[in-house]
């Protein structure tokens, strides 16, 4: 059974910092892109990072309000991904989804469609 799951998420202070993890099991999170996403209340679900795979060029992505905060990793050993946010703003706050296409070797950014998906956890930064 291929399953996603999400950890890490919680209540944090602005300027704060979260480090997101998503294990996966029933496939190898490694062969594929690994997308982070999130939906803020009242909005749209958004693209937040990718990674490529590790065979293709490793390359990431990164929706412009997160840039230069927010970095992801994949742990390949642990068939894991990461999403280390630093300096977290009341804007951030959403519940994030870890995702990945299985067949997909690279990221298509904007973010193009996923068909894997964890049920999400719930990330919250107060002012």
């Amino acid at each position: 059974q291929v399953q996603l799951v999400e950890s890490g998420g919680g209540l944090v202070e602005d300027g704060g910092s979260l480090n997101l993890s998503c294990t996966a099991s029933g496939f190898s999170l490694n062969t594929y892109v690994v997308a982070w996403l999130r939906q803020a209340p009242g909005k749209e679900r958004e693209g937040v990072a990718c990674i490529s795979s590790s065979d293709s060029n490793g390359a990431t992505y990164y929706a412009d309000s997160v840039k230069g905060r927010f970095t992801i990793t994949r742990d390949e050993a642990k068939n894991a991904a990461y999403l280390q946010m630093n300096n977290l703003k009341t804007e951030d706050t959403g519940v994030y989804y870890c995702a990945s296409e299985i067949g997909r070797l690279r990221c298509v950014w904007p973010l193009g469609d996923v068909d894997q998906w964890g049920q999400g956890t719930l990330v919250n930064v107060s002012s």
